[in-house]
């Protein structure tokens, strides 16, 4: 029996890793991917074994181990920003250069999916150490082949494709951002493909090639194309959205990556956006001959259902509810640390004692602030989400012992932990545990 290749695939966890992986499986490899969260793997990809690790501090000695009687590495790990979980030169540069250092004197090739537009004088850390990554593979290894995407489509929705997705799907308008920036796209299975042709040995080595469908639109085509796909009507107000305040956002969403939130409006994205995301089609074809599939054909692929509208909706949706959530914790936090002798009487006026109505008071205002800040905080966001929700059920619970008369307030002070009981139990079920 012939034993079946090996292939290792670093960043599996990923969009576009993940569609390597299955690719390679369908293709007969043995395929092992390498990621951060053992619950990622689970749900990515269940066709191979995998090795939960941080490939940036991989040492080549370890690298040596997980490659043993591997053919080739599909290195499929990248990062957009520095943020709270991804630093760009060890993810992007030390974790290349050690393997290469783990790969010598190995007979394998790596394929390294890297982005189309890299350079080392680009304006973006993310283009920058890309490329730099990509030269220590070319002056480090022999067998080696660079495939450079432009903007991936998938039937997931993930970072890029799922922001285009929320964009188009917004009711009644549709936000014009960066009207003149022209932008290239590619299917996930055709990067997947490529991969797996590389990987057997189809691509020459040393090939560096873009991946890209042939045609050019702008940004806000895509959008309108997106829109149409996911069946809306076609937008009542068409508002373009001043440079200013695109980069309000971004300089917002840049403060969210250090507690983990990895938001494709921070501004490395948005620079490269409105600098365009555009490849050659030219050096990479199809192993049927045909190049790249188009950005129409790609969508005209797969028809987009009633999930599809749902989603986008809700990617806008969850991250509103989790502020929402985090400032009406703050703030009623804070209100009863501002003015403490007003909520203490609220509590003696009911017959308990000065150091219960205290205690009551200030251990409330902190269970209302520590969670509030920590859903903020990505890694903790679906711990803290059931932690508030079990919170805000002790306050009716105890009222109905200690002041049932809240019940009747007329500003209804018991009533309102309802719906916030609701948009937490919502943040729990729709946020993913990565």
């Amino acid at each position: 029996m012939t034993q079946a290749r090996k292939a290792v695939v670093p960043g599996g966890c990923g969009l576009t890793g993940s569609a390597c992986m299955r690719a390679l499986a369908r293709d007969g490899f043995a395929v092992t991917g390498i990621g951060r969260s053992w619950r990622s793997a689970q749900t990515s990809d269940e066709s191979g074994r995998w090795v939960i690790r941080d490939i940036a501090a991989i040492l080549p000695d370890e690298w040596r181990s997980i490659l043993r009687d591997a053919e080739v590495v599909v290195n499929a790990a990248g990062a957009l920003q520095d943020g709270a979980a991804d630093d760009l030169e060890a993810i992007h540069m030390r974790a290349v250069e050690r393997l290469v250092a783990g790969c010598a004197g190995v007979p394998l090739r790596i394929v390294q999916i890297s982005a189309a537009g890299v350079s080392a004088q680009a304006s973006t850390a993310f283009f920058r150490t890309k490329a730099k990554g990509d030269d220590l593979l070319r002056f480090g290894m022999q067998n080696f082949v660079i495939l450079r995407p432009t903007l991936v489509l998938s039937p997931e929705a993930y970072g890029g494709t799922a922001l285009l997705r929320a964009v188009a799907a917004c009711p009644v308008i549709l936000p014009v951002v960066f009207p003149e920036a022209q932008v290239q796209t590619v299917h996930v299975d055709d990067v997947a493909d490529a991969a797996v042709a590389a990987a057997r040995g189809e691509i020459p080595s040393g090939t560096i090639a873009d991946l890209t469908e042939a045609g050019m639109n702008r940004f806000g085509g895509l959008a309108d194309q997106m829109r149409l796909w996911l069946g809306l009507p076609a937008p009542l107000w068409r508002p373009v959205v001043p440079t200013v305040v695109v980069s309000g956002l971004g300089r917002v969403a840049d403060v969210l990556g250090h507690p983990g939130w990895r938001s494709r409006l921070r501004t490395a994205a948005l620079k490269v956006l409105r600098e365009g995301i555009i490849g050659d089609p030219d050096p990479w074809q199809r192993a049927d001959g045909r190049p790249c599939k188009g950005r129409k054909e790609t969508l005209a692929q797969r028809p987009a259902t009633r999930q599809e509208w749902l989603f986008a909706r809700v990617y806008v949706g969850l991250p509103v509810a989790i502020g929402t959530l985090a400032i009406f914790r703050c703030l009623s936090g804070l209100i009863a640390v501002a003015n403490p002798s007003r909520a203490v009487s609220v509590v003696a006026d009911r017959g308990r004692g000065p150091w219960l109505s205290w205690s009551t008071v200030i251990g409330g205002a902190v269970a209302d602030i520590f969670p509030g800040l920590a859903i903020l905080w990505r890694p903790w966001t679906k711990h803290a989400a059931p932690g508030m929700l079990g919170l805000s059920a002790v306050y009716p619970a105890a009222s109905l012992a200690v002041a049932p008369d809240l019940w009747a307030d007329p500003l209804g002070p018991m009533v309102k932990v309802l719906p916030a009981m609701a948009l937490a139990a919502l943040v729990f079920l729709l946020t993913e545990d990565r």
